[in-house]
């Protein structure tokens, strides 16, 4: 938890630490944020529609206080940049969509900054890309008491089991799951 919140909180850049938060706080895989549009996050409700994909079978994913801070400050600064009135919600410099690659090379270089990644070595946990806030939210999510099949519906893994097919979960059960679980990084 200490290095999540030196990464994020390390990071200067608003967009960065925003799009660094929302993968942490949500699981979310790079494509999946990569295609979210302004309309796709309920800041109310505190929820983000996801575009549908072959790996996802849940669409829905929630966010925290924290990310819906990041997430705000963002969007007051990214409405000056949008020149080009497009709908993504992370755009790069040129008022463009950010894409996969622009996604991990800031990853990367704010790992790169705080010491989680070192390029030139050749153990795997010494490098930290996008994926790696994925892993970071299962496991904490999981080690603050969240059940297992919570945390496959917010991964958005598929239903291979009978139970799984049948097990209806109830979103504000899951919210209230998800929220209880979370944790702090006092960002």
């Amino acid at each position: 938890m200490e290095d999540m919140a030196r990464l994020i909180n390390s990071t200067m850049d608003v967009r960065d630490k925003a799009l660094i938060t929302l993968l942490a706080k949500t699981g979310i895989r790079r494509h999946e944020l990569v295609e979210l549009d302004i309309s796709d996050v309920d800041l109310v409700e505190m929820r983000i529609r996801l575009k549908p994909t072959a790996k996802r079978t849940n669409r829905t994913v929630f966010f925290d206080d924290e990310a819906a801070f990041s997430l705000r400050r963002w969007l007051k600064i990214r409405e000056g940049m949008n020149k080009k009135s497009i709908s993504a919600l992370f755009i790069n410099a040129d008022g463009e969509r950010l894409n996969r690659s622009g996604v991990y090379n800031l990853v990367v270089e704010a790992a790169r900054r705080v010491g989680l990644h070192n390029p030139t070595s050749d153990r795997l946990e010494d490098h930290f890309g996008p994926h790696c806030c994925r892993h970071w939210f299962c496991t904490h999510l999981f080690r603050n008491g969240m059940r297992r099949e919570y945390i496959k519906e917010l991964r958005g893994d598929s239903r291979k089991e009978a139970f799984d097919l049948y097990n209806h979960i109830d979103l504000k059960e899951l919210k209230e799951a998800y929220l209880a679980c979370i944790p702090q990084l006092r960002i």
